[in-house]
This record gives C-alpha cells, structure tokens and sequence, in this order.
C-alpha cells in the first residue's frame, strides 16, 4: 500500500494541474496536500488508505442525499442499458423531456421554458447571452447591451460569466478579456462601508436605485446570486432586500437573471432561495445539485416572453446559437429525475428545518472563539469568517494561510471542508445527519482552540497559545 500510495501522489504531482490551487504548495508538501479518495458511502469519503471523512462540503456543493443513493445509482444504470449519449441538435429523448417538465413545476410562476447544458458557467453563459439577444430581437430593437451585477460575486469561470463576476481575487486578471458590466455594492453587512447593517441593506439598494434610475435603457439584465454569494464568503443578503431588487428591475423593464447554481435544490432550506421572497426571476440558473451530485448537467429556464423573443421565420435567424456536445445527456437527466423524486418520496425539503435550527445552535458556540469574526449562515449554507482582530475587524493576510491550515486540521480529524479566502465555508450533504453537523462543529472548534497554534498570528506579537474548553465556553488565551 505504501508504495502503491507514493507512485500515485508522485504522479499526481508529476501530471496534473489542480483547480483553484496554488500548485507550488501541493507539489511541496502544503498542509492540505494530496488525499487520495477512492470511494465514497452515504455523507462519507473515504481514501485509498481507508481513512474516512464526513462530506462537509458536499463534493464542492453537489452531492445532496449523500453518496450512492440507491435510487439515483439505479436510474444510470437503467439508462446506460438504453443510451447513453445522443445529440440534442435536432433530436430528443424521453429524460431530458420529462425532467424539463419537472423542473417547470417546481420553479417560481412565469419560467416555462428549460435550455440545458453542462455546469453552471454556462447556465450563467446562455441566461446572458439569452437577455442580450432577447434586446436586439424586440420589435423596437432597444440598445441593452450592458449588465448590472454585485460587487463580490461570482457567476463561473467562462468569460461571459467572469464577466459579471464581482471578485477581483479571482478575476482581475481577466479583465482585458471581458465586456463591460456596471457594479453595484453587494450587501456584505459584516464590513459595510455604509456604517453598519441598519444602513447596509437600505443604502445598497439605494445604489441599485440609483444605477438603474440613470442606466436601465442600455441594461439588458441584473444578475444576481440569490439570498446568499456563495463564493465571496457566504455573504447572505438582509431581508428584504432581494425582493426590492426584483422592484426595481420591474419598474425599470431590466430583466432579472437569478443565479441558483449553488443555491438551487434545498440548499438554503427552500428549493429554490428565490422562494424565501416570493421572487419571479425571467431567467434561472440551475446546476451543482441538479443530479444529486452524480453527473454534469445544468438548466437556464426562460419565461415564454423571452423564449417567443427567439420565434421566427428560418432567414430571420432568430434562432439562439447556442450549444454543447453533452447538451441534456441523457445519463444525467435520469439522474436529475431521480434525484427530484428522492426529494418528494422523502419529503426532504420539509425534513430540513430540525437540521438548518441545529446548525445555527452549534455554530453559535463558535461565536466566542478570539479569531471567529462573523458566522453567517441560511439553510445549510454557513460561512465562518475568521480576523485577525474582533474589534477592529482586522483581517489575516494571505500568507498566513489561516483558513487552510484550519481545514488541513479538520481533515486529520475526519472532516472535509474548503475555505475562501478567511472563511470556512461549510455545506453539508441535505441528507446530514444531526450528530454528523454537532461532529462537523465540534472538529472545527477543535482544530481552532486545540490543534493549531495561533502564537505567531496574534496581535502585538506576544507569546500565547489559544487552550481549549468544552463546547461552548470561551477560549482562553494564555501568556
């Protein structure tokens, strides 16, 4: 085994190129180097070596009622008995017309039209694509040719969708390559620059009053990531303010683009986060959990207004160029069909509310933890974003790797999460258990109070190391 283990992580260092990370660590022995999974069982992944660890992260946000769901596993591989790829161009199949039936019902009032294709940049990709021909293709041709979007998003990593992607972390460097979009504050209440969260939440929607008041004839759309940014942090939006965004894009004509990619399918407690303010976008956004987490596949529905937009007689090229060579793949649209009645048959969406208040409990414990800044959570999507100092809200820099090491350190305690920046993002599979989010909690706090030493990161540089207590007591910090 250990040979077998040495030639596999050589090899992996030798020959690949891993997203989203810094490869001079990896190859370097970095603190989260190679864990080499090898299988995975209900909420768990286990490696070669057989070592397990709980899904904290949902296989980067996909994996909804756990791994090797015996329903989904058994829809492939009746599928696979029949077809297991065809085009889309100009034919169809049975999954892919069922499940866009499916999908229409579940989805807000208005979206009645399904266009697939392969994750969720490109779901982001054709909503845009789509809003800006939809423009050009009215009767009075009006010239939206630009988008709205918030400062900290992130819609995916193609260009349309770097685009109108707010994170300059992960995209300025692309900027030369990109179209124009206007940027409106996102409501990142924790460091508002609008003096605290009373203020935050209206004065950002003011700005987005604002910007449409003296832009909206050349916006074509708003996009939005709904109730919460993921990536950026888990930065969740203060009620209300999602629905006063929905306002003013009606009152405005500005067409509404929801990005459910990462928030889609229970992840925020509601099927769809538009739920939790009644919200009817023009265009949505699915992807991640669509097939529970199995296969790559991902969904833009349109409203019949803009879908009739693209109606028209053969040399009037209306038609919307767009397509992939896996479009609607016939594998992972019986996937999706059978990971939408796991969540009828199991009533999943009405089990989640016990979990989604326990989650809250537990990570409240970590509230008093000297590096804990802010938690910030909606369903089971929590964010816990770490400082350097509570008070004045410093913030870790990069070099100091703070939140690596701590998920480094939760991984030797059998617990896989990622982290953003100074934030522990946590996500768990819908299908976690209670005692599994109390062990999440209790490994995170462990992995903070006793099994990293802070000395070198506290401020004024004394010499002090953070001791442990029991759940829900302070930690002290001693000299």
């Amino acid at each position: 085994m250990a040979d077998y283990m040495e030639s596999l992580t050589s090899d992996d260092k030798k020959y690949v190129w891993h997203p989203f990370t810094q490869m001079a660590d990896w190859v370097n022995d970095d603190p989260v180097a190679p864990c080499i999974i090898d299988r995975a069982r209900g909420n768990y992944l286990y490696d070669v070596r057989g070592k397990k660890y709980l899904d904290g992260v949902s296989s980067l946000w996909v994996t909804l009622h756990g791994h090797g769901k015996k329903e989904i596993d058994r829809a492939v591989r009746a599928q696979l008995k029949k077809v297991a790829h065809s085009t889309f161009l100009g034919l169809t199949h049975e999954p892919a017309i069922r499940l866009a039936r499916e999908l229409i019902g579940l989805a807000p009032a208005g979206l009645s039209r399904v266009f697939y294709s392969d994750n969720g940049s490109t779901a982001v990709e054709i909503a845009l694509k789509m809003a800006y021909q939809y423009w050009q293709q009215k009767p009075a041709r009006e010239n939206r040719t630009t988008f709205l979007s918030l400062k900290n998003a992130y819609h995916g990593d193609t260009i349309g969708s770097v685009s109108v992607g707010g994170m300059d972390l992960f995209h300025v460097k692309f900027r030369p390559l990109l179209f124009k979009t206007i940027f409106a504050p996102s409501p990142y209440c924790y460091r508002c620059s609008f003096g605290g969260p009373g203020r935050c939440a209206s004065q950002c929607v003011g700005e987005v009053e604002r910007i449409l008041a003296a832009h909206h004839k050349k916006i074509a759309a708003m996009v939005v990531e709904p109730m919460v940014q993921g990536a950026a942090g888990m930065l969740t939006m203060p009620p209300g303010y999602l629905k006063k965004i929905e306002k003013l894009c009606r009152a405005c004509d500005v067409l509404l683009i929801c990005d459910e990619v990462a928030t889609g399918f229970g992840r925020t407690g509601k099927m769809f986060a538009v739920e939790h303010e009644n919200v009817r976008p023009d265009l949505m956004c699915l992807a991640k959990g669509i097939t529970g987490g199995y296969l790559p596949l991902a969904a833009t529905l349109a409203s019949e207004k803009i879908y009739r937009a693209f109606l028209g007689k053969h040399e009037e090229f209306k038609t919307f160029f767009h397509g992939h060579t896996y479009t609607a793949n016939p594998l992972a649209c019986a996937a999706a069909l059978a990971n939408l009645a796991i969540f009828k048959k199991e009533k999943v969406i009405a089990g989640l509310a016990p979990k989604v208040r326990h989650l809250k409990n537990e990570l409240s414990s970590l509230g008093a933890l000297p590096i804990v800044g802010e938690i910030r959570q909606i369903g089971l999507m929590a964010g816990i974003e770490l400082v350097k100092d509570r008070k004045s809200r410093a913030e870790f820099a990069a070099k100091d790797k703070i939140a690596i090491r701590i998920c480094a350190a939760c991984r030797s305690g059998g617990i896989i999460i990622r982290p953003l920046g100074n934030v522990l993002v946590l996500m768990p599979p819908l299908s976690v258990t209670k005692a599994e989010i109390s062990k999440m909690i209790a490994t995170i706090r462990n992995a903070i109070n006793r099994d990293f030493d802070l000395t070198f990161l506290l401020p004024g540089g004394e010499k002090a190391r953070m001791r442990g207590k029991s759940s829900g007591e302070e930690a002290d910090l001693v000299k």
